[in-house]
């Protein structure tokens, strides 16, 4: 099982103030490709924005996405680390045989990717996700 640093998303209630503020304090370039396709379960404004290597995900703050989707664990309240994995049944496997609960999202904010979200031991929100068969994403530089 191979797994990497994806994305690292940020939440708030004005998305276009921080896609300016990271494009030009930091010099994040927007994201073209690699940008998973929301369906109807998470309709908030979202920027993508890249160094190169690692995304970031600039989500509108969504309180209800985890009441509306059954799941304990809302990934967009106060934002997440997203790593992007080659095998996320032995990832999930792996969580299990710790104990670790987590929040299976599928498809719920992407119809390209399998998401799944837990806490690490203080509470931080972390998602691991793959590329779901049906997605039509292309692979990024972290795929090689």
């Amino acid at each position: 099982m191979k797994l990497w640093l994806h994305h690292i998303n940020v939440v708030s209630h004005d998305v276009e103030e921080l896609q300016d503020f990271y494009g030009d304090v930091l010099g994040l370039q927007r994201q073209t490709e690699d940008i998973p396709v929301r369906n109807n379960s998470y309709s908030a404004p979202v920027a993508f924005l890249s160094d190169g290597a690692v995304q970031m995900h600039l989500a509108g703050r969504d309180l209800d996405l985890g009441f509306r989707s059954g799941n304990a664990i809302n990934p967009v309240e106060r934002g997440h680390i997203a790593f992007r994995t080659d095998d996320l049944a032995a990832f999930r496997k792996l969580l299990e045989d710790k104990g670790i609960s987590y929040s299976d999202y599928g498809g719920v904010a992407t119809d390209s990717w399998h998401q799944i979200f837990f806490h690490d031991p203080v509470g931080n929100v972390i998602e691991v996700h793959e590329i779901s068969d049906s997605g039509a994403e292309a692979p990024d530089a972290n795929d090689e």
